[in-house]
Formats: structure tokens, C-alpha cells, sequence
């Protein structure tokens, strides 16, 4: 293998898996620290650059930062400690342990002459305007509702984001001095381009949630309603109450959601049923979980077939039963059992079996082209459309995903504007900020502490749930307290300190060797990948994660780390004579639109 250039961005990146997986590529190591220190306040401004949201996301972020926590792997071994950081409660915990940090927030630059459209003020919207306000464009944000948020206010409810929460953090955006047009409908693309915007940025989300067409569904069309619309109504408080006996369709967030709202207007008994198993249901582990907890059981492969009604009232539905049946390339397919058809009876149903985009407000004849799913044709990277000055972003853009992957197409559609405004190659992405820092303050000691907590992970309390199902708005989850956020601060592996090795410096002891706990360092002859990873200390299993490889050392064999395994401890840079391992801090942050954005792109140019 060919020596590993640690100097390549990417690298390090990779290694701190939580960041990677992040799609806002938040520096979480970094911040976790600072919640550690008590510096909550820095943990949040750290937060806000990259995801915007923090206390919104702290309570309802979807966590591909979790799944890939080095945590959950390094404890296999013993699989009920097998649990990753709590991330996304640590961010609530920066978030509800700040100091007021307005003055620490951008303000509107001097207008620079330019004027952009966010149509929908929702998370992608409203990221574009955070980032374009401040360099000086004049950023108008239409939303057919009062209040900004989109989605996070209309369909998330209460009992798990209150709305104090959503208005302080969408109030530091239009505090920057947007124009926020509310309760301002936009029914017309054509118009909004006829108003002469330099760009437009269309982020209205996935509105429109898909119906099921099954026998009984027009006669009994009073009692069934449209999981999404009908989380807007209980929002914004034209809904108030729902019948006995709940039926939810769906397998998503949006069903856990409108399931557990059920179980606190009215609804005693509330069911969950779903075509496919119960493993692959989409919704989150923690949603599903939550909404078990709570008593709702959830049904799994039954295929509904009919809404059953006397005299226009819903009295319930047929289900088929089904089961899971794989061909021999792995290919699924639901075949039915064979049981008679089971009847399940109801005063209300909610259908939550997906969203897609609704787009009757683009005339079809400006050039803007749609796939054949109804999609906007959208430059994956840059996030424009096919007509130059209309970009695209979050569930408008690619179809419902979650709050988490708005804020990073808002961050590149950001950046593609301000690249396009500034006569400058949009499709030329700026290089990340990337600093590297040795830690080290004495033979023995480094600036952040390297001791490896044993703690299993801590369980957010919860309200007492004879309090939180009377009401929607009582919030379910209390969060941590500082002394438990601390607590699991330290569970983090400070995956973003390093260990970096220098080959000249070595003498080749295999001190570092026989100190790893981990065994993830081998000093052996040099070959090819596969064959490598056969002659490590420790199995191999992730092939996916990089090896740090070494040039030849002085007796022609190299040094080979696993950073699948690797627990950034250093104890191999304090056992080392020689001072050939060192730990050093990599913090990388992403480039957002600005001078930071053009200078990189000019100083390409230059050196090209």
C-alpha cells in the first residue's frame, strides 16, 4: 500500500465517522468538549454555523451522526453496552444551558445590490437566507403561513418541539434583516421570476401526503384523513380531538407522530398498522420505540383492502395478512398467508404511508424540467435547476427526507448562488477550513482528557406520562440536566484528536504495540490491501474504514493502523520514547457562502 497522506482533507474527515455521516458535517467531538468544559454557549455557536438548528435538531434530528459513533463499535464485544454517544441530547444540552448569544450572531451586511427569493420558510429556506443575509443580499422569504419554520412547525408537534423553541431559533434568521413576507402565497413561479430576483431558491417542502385508494375511501371519507394535513389542523389548532378507536397507516416518522398525537386528543385506543415488517419500517428506532412506549402496539404485515362503513360512518377496515417471501437474488415480495382477511374496528384513520411533492404553482412552459416522479431536475451538487436562477433544496428538491439534510442543501444552494452572483464557476465547491493541533502540553499531558469512560449510555428522562398524554403541548422529553449532559460528554472517544505518526522518529520498539488496548497497531512488511488486513494484530472487520499506512521504516517493514478500531486514547504517544506518535487535534469546517468561498476559488484559478 502506498503511505497515507494525512494532508488530504477527506482523510481525517473519515475517521471522524459521526461528522462524516452528519450531511451538515457539524464538528460534534469538537462541541461535545465544550459542553463538557460547561462552555455551553461555544457548543451552540459551534452548532449553529453548521446545522443552524440546534435546539430544534436537539429534540428532533433523524442522527445519522449516531449509527456511525465509533461508540456502538469499539463495545460490540458486549452488546448491551453496544450504545453510541447520545449526540443529538447533547446538542439540547448546549442549546438549553446557553447565555443569550445574539450579540454573537452575524448581522446584515452592507446590500450589495442583489436580491434573492427563498419561496417557503422552512429549514432549507431559511438556512440560504442565514448564509446569503449577512454578506449584504437582499433576501426576501415568502411563506403562505404567519410564522416561519415550514414543516418544523406545522407537522412536528408539540409534545416533542415547542414552539418557543422554533421561534427563537427562526427569529435569529429573520432578525438579520430578511424580508419575511408571511401569510404570503405564492401561486406562480412565473411571477416571482417577473419580479426580478437575481435568484430564486424554492424550498416548500414535500406538502402533499399520499391518499390510499381502497374500497370505502370516498364513503367514509369524513373519518379519514391525510396524516400530514391532519398534523398541520392539530397545529395550528383546528383539530382538538379524535374519535375512540384510532387507525394509523404507515410506517414513518410522520405515523409515530400522528399516532402519538392520537393517544393525546381522545384517541384510548390507537394502532399502528403496517404492510411490511416491522423492522423495515422507516421510521426511526427511537420514534418506533417511543410510540411503544406509550402503549400503542404496532401491527405489521397486514395490507389494508377496505374502509368498512354503515351509512357513510366509518366502523373500520379489512386487512389482508402477508408474509415476507425472498427470491434467490434476495428480492422481496409479500405474498398473502392464506388466514382469513382480519377486520379491525375504528372511529378514525389516519393514512401516513408517504409524502410527495406538489408542484401546481410552476407553469410548465418556463423551462424548469421534471423527472418522471415529479421532480425538479436538480445538479445534485450545486442544487440549480435547469433554469439558471432557480435552485432547489431540502424535500422540494429530492423528495421528504428530514430537517438535518435541508440545512445541507441550503448550505450549498447558499453557496451556489453566491458563487454564480460573484461571475465565479459554481460547480468549483470550495475546499473545507482544516486545522491540525498537537495536544500536547508535557511528556504526560494533553489539552482534553484522553481517559476512556466506562459509562453505558444515559437515558433522557422523560415527563411523567400521566401529565404529557393529557396534553399536545407538554413536552415529553425534559433533556438532560448539565451533571448527566457531562456525564455523557465524556463517553465520546475524541475522535477528531489524531494519532499521527512520523516514520523518522521511530526506532521501531513496538512500545505503542504492546500499550494499545485495542491492538489496532501492527508493525509489519508492506503488501496489498487485502493481504494487509489479513496480517493485523487485530481482525480487520470494516472495510470501509481507511488504514493508516507508514512509508518503510528502517528495517523495510511499515506501520499499520486500523482506524476502524482505534480508540484515540494515546496511550501509544505517551508511551513512546521517541515522540514518533503525537495526538493532534483535526477540525474541519465546511466553507460556506462568503469571501472565504470566492478567495479559494480565485487562489485555484491563480495556481492553475
Amino acid at each position: 500500500m502506498r503511505p497515507t497522506d494525512i494532508r488530504v482533507p477527506d482523510y481525517f474527515h473519515k475517521v471522524v465517522d459521526c461528522q462524516w455521516a452528519c450531511p451538515a458535517h457539524t464538528p460534534v467531538p469538537e462541541y461535545i468538549r465544550l459542553i463538557a468544559a460547561g462552555r455551553y454557549s461555544d457548543a451552540y455557536m459551534v452548532n449553529w454555523e453548521s446545522n443552524v438548528f440546534p435546539g430544534i435538531l436537539g429534540r428532533t434530528c433523524d442522527r445519522p451522526c449516531e449509527p456511525a459513533c465509533r461508540r456502538g463499535r469499539v463495545e460490540e464485544e458486549n452488546l448491551e453496552k453496544a450504545e453510541p454517544v447520545a449526540i443529538c441530547r447533547l446538542k439540547r444540552v448546549a442549546a438549553d444551558n446557553k447565555d443569550d448569544i445574539t450579540k454573537r450572531l452575524p448581522k446584515a451586511g452592507k446590500k450589495n445590490g442583489k436580491r434573492v427569493a427563498c419561496i417557503g420558510a422552512g429549514p432549507a429556506s431559511l438556512t440560504v437566507a442565514r448564509d446569503l443575509a449577512p454578506l449584504g443580499y437582499h433576501v426576501v422569504v415568502y411563506e403562505s403561513d404567519k410564522k416561519a419554520g415550514g414543516f418544523m412547525r406545522t407537522q412536528v408537534p408539540r409534545f416533542r418541539l415547542p414552539e418557543s423553541v422554533i421561534d427563537e431559533e427562526t427569529g435569529y434568521i429573520l432578525d438579520m434583516g430578511v424580508e419575511f413576507r408571511s401569510g404570503q402565497h405564492v401561486d406562480s413561479l412565473k411571477k416571482i421570476i417577473a419580479e426580478g430576483y437575481d435568484a430564486i431558491f424554492v424550498g416548500t417542502g414535500a406538502p402533499r401526503g399520499r391518499d390510499l385508494d381502497v374500497p370505502g375511501r370516498k364513503e367514509a371519507a369524513k373519518n379519514i384523513h391525510i396524516g400530514i394535513d391532519w398534523l398541520s389542523s392539530v397545529s395550528f389548532g383546528h383539530i382538538d380531538k379524535i374519535g375512540r378507536r384510532v387507525i394509523v397507516l404507515g410506517g414513518g416518522n410522520t405515523a409515530m407522530d400522528c399516532c402519538r398525537s392520537s393517544k393525546r386528543m381522545g384517541g384510548e385506543e390507537v394502532k399502528v398498522i403496517v404492510r411490511s415488517g416491522f423492522e423495515e419500517m422507516k421510521a426511526s428506532p427511537w420514534e418506533k420505540e417511543d410510540a411503544m412506549h406509550e402503549g400503542i402496539p404496532i401491527l405489521n404485515y397486514m395490507v389494508p383492502k377496505t374502509f368498512e362503513h354503515t351509512n357513510g360512518r366509518l366502523t373500520g377496515m379489512t386487512f389482508e395478512k402477508v408474509k415476507a417471501v425472498y427470491d434467490d437474488k434476495g428480492r422481496r415480495s409479500l405474498v398473502p398467508t392464506g388466514e382469513p382477511d382480519e377486520l379491525v374496528e375504528c372511529d378514525d384513520v389516519l393514512i401516513a404511508v408517504g409524502q410527495e411533492n406538489a408542484f401546481p404553482w410552476i407553469e410548465k412552459d418556463i423551462g424548469l424540467e421534471f423527472d418522471k416522479w415529479g421532480l425538479p431536475v436538480v445538479d445534485k451538487v450545486t442544487m440549480q435547476s435547469t433554469l439558471k436562477n432557480v435552485f432547489f433544496g431540502g424535500d422540494a428538491a429530492f423528495g421528504p427526507k428530514n430537517i438535518i439534510w435541508a440545512v445541507a442543501h441550503g448550505h450549498e444552494a447558499a453557496v451556489s448562488i453566491d458563487k454564480m452572483l460573484s461571475g465565479e464557476d459554481m460547480a468549483a465547491r470550495p475546499d473545507p477550513n482544516v486545522r491540525v493541533l498537537s495536544q500536547k502540553m508535557g511528556i504526560h499531558e494533553w489539552s482534553y482528557d484522553n481517559d476512556v469512560s466506562p459509562e453505558e449510555r444515559h437515558i433522557v428522562p422523560w415527563a411523567a406520562a400521566e401529565k404529557t398524554l393529557k396534553s399536545i403541548k407538554i413536552e415529553v422529553e425534559l433533556g438532560f440536566d448539565p451533571k448527566t449532559g457531562f456525564k455523557e460528554a465524556q463517553r465520546c472517544l475524541n475522535c477528531d484528536v489524531q494519532t499521527v505518526f512520523t516514520k523518522d522518529a521511530c526506532i521501531e520498539c513496538d512500545a505503542c504495540v504492546d500499550i494499545c488496548p485495542m491492538d489496532c497497531i501492527t508493525f509489519t512488511q508492506n503488501g496489498d490491501e487485502p493481504d494487509l488486513r489479513t496480517r493485523l494484530t487485530a481482525p480487520s472487520l470494516n472495510l470501509t474504514q481507511d488504514l493508516y499506512v507508514s512509508d518503510s521504516l528502517k528495517t523495510g517493514r511499515v506501520m499499520v493502523k486500523d482506524e476502524d478500531v482505534c480508540l484515540h486514547c494515546g496511550l501509544c504517544a505517551e508511551r513512546c520514547p521517541t515522540g514518533a506518535w503525537d495526538m493532534q487535534k483535526f477540525l474541519i469546517q465546511m466553507t460556506h457562502a462568503g469571501p472565504a468561498c470566492r478567495d479559494s476559488h480565485e487562489k485555484t484559478r491563480k495556481a492553475a
